[in-house]
C-alpha cells in the first residue's frame, strides 16, 4: 500500500482554518526551526533577548488570522516570514534602535565594518592540518559571517536572509515585503556588497595563516 501524499502548507493552513488543530502542529514542526533562526538573525545581537517573544507572537498571529488567510500569490512560508519580519522591526523600534529603510547608500562614505581585522584565523589548506585544519577555518569563517550579517541594517538583512537562506526569488520577496522590484534588488545588492567588504576585511587568503 502506498502512503497518502504529505499535505503541503496551503492544505494544512486550510485544514487548520476548519478547526483541525493537528494541522497547525504539522505547520509548526515544519517551520519552527527556520523561523526561529530567521527571527534571531533579523533582531541581531542587540535584541537577541526578544527572539522568543517575536517568535511566539508570530505564531499567535498565524492563529488569529487562520480564518482570513489565503495564499494571495505567496506561499504560507513567505507569509509566515513576512509576519515575523514586521514583528521584529516593531521590536527593534520599541528598543530604541534606529531602523533604516531608505536605500541611500549611494553617494555616501564607503561602508566599513566595525572593529579591526581579526588575527585569529586558523590556517586552511596548509600547515599539514588537512581536513581538520580546513574544517576549523570554515567554522571560523561561518561565525565571522554571522558577525558581519549582524552589522547590516534590518531591511537589507531581511532581503538577504529571505533570498539566500530561504531561497525566495527577488520578485516574490518584493511582493511579500510590499516593495518595488528595483528597491528589493538594490537592498539585496547593498547587503551583498557590505558582506563582501566585511568578510574581506577579516578573511585572509586561504593557506596564508595571517589576517588580510
Amino acid at each position: 500500500m502506498t502512503s497518502p501524499p504529505t499535505p503541503d502548507d496551503d492544505q494544512l493552513m486550510r485544514a487548520f482554518a476548519r478547526g483541525e488543530a493537528a494541522a497547525f502542529d504539522q505547520l509548526y514542526a515544519r517551520h519552527q526551526a527556520a523561523l526561529y533562526r530567521f527571527v534571531r538573525r533579523v533582531l541581531g545581537s542587540a535584541c537577541a533577548a526578544q527572539t522568543d517573544e517575536v517568535f511566539q507572537d508570530t505564531w499567535t498571529r498565524v492563529i488569529q488570522h487562520r480564518e482570513r488567510w489565503s495564499p494571495q500569490g505567496a506561499s504560507f512560508r513567505t507569509w509566515l516570514f513576512t509576519l515575523a519580519h514586521h514583528r521584529a522591526v516593531d521590536c527593534l523600534r520599541r528598543s530604541g534602535r534606529e531602523v533604516q529603510f531608505a536605500d541611500d547608500d549611494e553617494g555616501g562614505a564607503p561602508w566599513a565594518p566595525a572593529g579591526t581585522p581579526w588575527s585569529g584565523w586558523p590556517d586552511a589548506g596548509g600547515g599539514g592540518g588537512g581536513e581538520v585544519s580546513d574544517l576549523a577555518f570554515w567554522r571560523a569563517a561561518g561565525r565571522k559571517l554571522l558577525d558581519c550579517l549582524d552589522e547590516l541594517p534590518p531591511a537589507q538583512k531581511t532581503v538577504f536572509l529571505l533570498h539566500h537562506e530561504d531561497g525566495l526569488p527577488v520578485d516574490e520577496l518584493a511582493q511579500a515585503l510590499e516593495l518595488g522590484f528595483e528597491t528589493a534588488k538594490s537592498r539585496l545588492r547593498y547587503a551583498m556588497n557590505k558582506l563582501r567588504v566585511c568578510m574581506g576585511a577579516y578573511l585572509p587568503a586561504i593557506g596564508s595563516g595571517v589576517a588580510a
